[in-house]
């Protein structure tokens, strides 16, 4: 296939094609385009798709997660556990909510490492937020028969209403990546306590920015009335919508409550709704292209695959992260440099949070996390989007080769 030099394949472009384009046309026409009848009715499929009892649209993953932190009560001095592998929102969710971060390293598939997160556990701990890195689910059973664990139940230090009935630490899942993902032949947004989507603009599905909460509290919970709260909440405390004001004939509002601004708009919920309405046939793409470059990397002995399917899990195909077995930081990069030489934009997930200044100034040492530092060293994520074809992804593998054949093996 020829190409330029010039990047000519995309690392991930958005999905836009006619039917997107008119669903927002209908909401600008509308003369609605913030939050409306199209964010309820994305929020609505949203929640048939993963079986969820309700899920509520948020102007980010990030903000939902701060909302779900707010909620359970966190404040100054609480713990909350994250993976030391995963972008800077989730430890900002919580830093924003008012906790203390604590970090713990992953295991060899990107994902959390529970005996991790055992040793972290503290009376101050309130909650730990699970990532879904790549769309491949955590190992949600091992971290939830932990908290069974006599020692764990009795660190447990409730000091809100909330935490009293919850009478655990409370389980949030950051699964910014992972919608559609399926773990134990669940769908991800119905095993955590608690479930955030991202609908970035690179994304499986988007909204250009935004995110979507799926609640799955138990008793005694009521997961409706939940919904009510956080929504009231989303939109500063007010008792009535703008939307609701509009055409109810009543003006009349009150705020009962100090909330934050974190609805998402009609105008932005309408290219996620359009989307969605396909997302069955975007997965089977987003599957094929994962697929591909799983047999075409096989048969290297560089390459580390990363997992998509293991008995009743799957990955929702977010991200190809593949690893080049040997390579270190440096040579890594220097494939990275090669590789966008022949055309192709590829990318790295992520720089572990303990490697960022932020992080740094805070105390936090990369050498604490040596699983997360490995993973990074050697990892490049591959394009991976539905309009994504045959010859482009053959033409993707085979820059990948080449570089790693010029970088490793002066192979030219």
């Amino acid at each position: 296939m020829q190409m330029t030099s010039t990047i000519t394949v995309p690392f991930s472009p958005p999905f836009i094609d006619v039917e997107v384009k008119e669903e927002v046309i209908s909401a600008l026409e509308s003369g609605w385009i913030t939050t409306g009848p199209k964010v309820k009715a994305l929020e609505k499929e949203i929640a048939l798709f993963c079986n969820a009892e309700v899920s509520l649209a948020v102007s980010s993953a990030t903000a939902g997660m701060q909302l779900l932190l707010h909620w359970l009560g966190i404040k100054k001095d609480d713990e909350v556990i994250v993976p030391a592998y995963t972008y800077c929102a989730t430890a900002f969710a919580a830093i924003h909510a008012g906790a203390t971060v604590k970090m713990v390293d992953v295991q060899e598939d990107f994902t959390i490492n529970v005996n991790a997160i055992e040793a972290a556990i503290t009376k101050k701990t309130k909650a730990i937020i699970l990532v879904d890195i790549a769309g491949w689910p955590c190992d949600y059973t091992s971290v939830y028969s932990l908290l069974q664990n006599k020692a764990v139940q009795d660190l447990y230090t409730p000091e809100t209403e909330v935490q009293q009935q919850l009478g655990r630490i409370f389980i949030l899942a950051d699964a910014a990546h992972s919608l559609g993902a399926i773990y134990k032949n669940k769908r991800t947004g119905t095993i955590a306590d608690a479930t955030v989507f991202s609908f970035h603009a690179v994304k499986n599905i988007t909204t250009a920015e935004g995110g979507m909460i799926c609640l799955n509290m138990p008793t005694p919970f009521d997961n409706e009335e939940l919904y009510k709260t956080l929504r009231l909440w989303t939109l500063n405390g007010q008792t009535k919508d703008a939307f609701t004001k509009s055409t109810s004939g009543s003006w009349r509002y009150d705020v009962i409550y100090p909330g934050f601004k974190m609805n998402l708009p009609d105008v932005l919920a309408a290219i996620g709704l359009a989307q969605f309405k396909k997302y069955k046939k975007v997965l089977a793409q987003r599957r094929r292209i994962c697929n591909f470059y799983d047999t075409a990397f096989q048969q290297f002995q560089w390459a580390i695959c990363p997992p998509f399917h293991k008995q009743d899990c799957e990955s929702s195909y977010h991200l190809y992260p593949l690893r080049i077995n040997g390579a270190n930081e440096q040579q890594r990069d220097e494939i990275i440099e090669s590789i966008n030489e022949e055309g192709v934009s590829v990318n790295v997930h992520f720089i572990p949070m303990p490697m960022l200044t932020v992080f740094k100034e805070q105390g936090f040492n990369i050498k604490d996390y040596p699983v997360s530092y490995t993973l990074y060293a050697n990892e490049i994520s591959l394009p991976v989007y539905p309009q994504l074809k045959q010859e482009v992804c053959e033409y993707v593998v085979q820059a990948v080769v080449n570089a790693v054949n010029k970088v490793l093996y002066d192979k030219r």
